[in-house]
């Protein structure tokens, strides 16, 4: 499987140092792509600024400004970075700065590859998490407003939001709504847990019901039992009222 690119640039005084790392990035890390250079911070900060790169090559002593500087200047560091000196005595200092890795000069190759490794792995997870957010934000933008629920004579269209609760009755449900009435669905109650699964305020406490969180009134945890706002009450099962509570706790009313 083809490797995915990587973008990097290199911060280093020493224009003979830059180019010998870059040599040993195209010979043996063909997907590592050199975007940018620069030979001190200022600089450096304008190369990541202007190529925004997933990891940064950072010499550490340096005219002006230390490698180490450089979180001065960068409010948000969205990048990974791997020190490359030819002094030992900043190990420490570099790994609390959650470095990747350290490497000495004059790079071997096995140390560059294995630092590569851990970068690359740093990245990848950090892009898989951009993903899974940028999905939940696509998600969340994309979500239906309105429902069509299978009646006797046809479909009726309801708003999402004015849903309270839903109760099963074998092979129907009966929803309710916010303006009082109550609807027999030829639909299962399974039918709209899955329907409603990405919205955070709906929760299936028991498995004969379903709430929306915006019309529950009290939750006694003693009983077990939610108290709807239209008088109802929903019983909490045993396996369920850990994650109700947890659900609870990160609800957003009015979702």
């Amino acid at each position: 499987m083809e490797q995915e690119t990587v973008r990097c640039i290199i911060i280093d005084d020493e224009e003979p140092a830059r180019r010998a790392l870059a040599n040993m990035l195209e010979l043996y890390c063909p997907e590592v792509k050199v975007v940018g250079e620069a030979a001190n911070v200022p600089d450096g900060v304008l190369a990541i600024n202007k190529h925004a790169p997933q990891l940064v090559f950072l010499d550490i002593e340096m005219p002006g400004y230390s490698g180490f500087d450089l979180f001065e200047f960068i409010k948000e560091i969205n990048f990974e970075i791997i020190f490359a000196t030819a002094y030992s005595e900043y190990a420490i200092r570099a790994f609390e700065v959650s470095a990747v890795d350290y490497l000495l000069k004059p790079i071997v190759i096995d140390h560059l590859t294995a630092a590569l490794a851990k970068a690359r792995k740093k990245i990848h997870a950090a892009n898989m998490q951009q993903r899974v957010e940028l999905l939940k934000e696509n998600q969340r933008q994309h979500e239906f407003n309105r429902l069509a629920l299978p009646v006797a004579d046809g479909l009726l269209f309801v708003e999402v939001a004015d849903i309270v609760m839903l109760e099963a009755d074998g092979a129907y449900t009966h929803v309710w709504l916010h303006n009082g009435s109550k609807v027999l669905v030829s639909k299962k109650l399974r039918f709209f847990e899955d329907v409603l699964a990405a919205r955070s305020n709906f929760f299936r406490p028991h498995r004969s019901y379903m709430i929306n969180f915006n019309f529950v009134a009290r939750y006694s945890r003693g009983e077990s039992l939610l108290i709807m706002d239209n008088k109802a009450v929903i019983p909490v099962s045993k396996e369920r009222k850990s994650e109700l509570e947890d659900a609870i706790k990160n609800i957003r009313v009015g979702f």
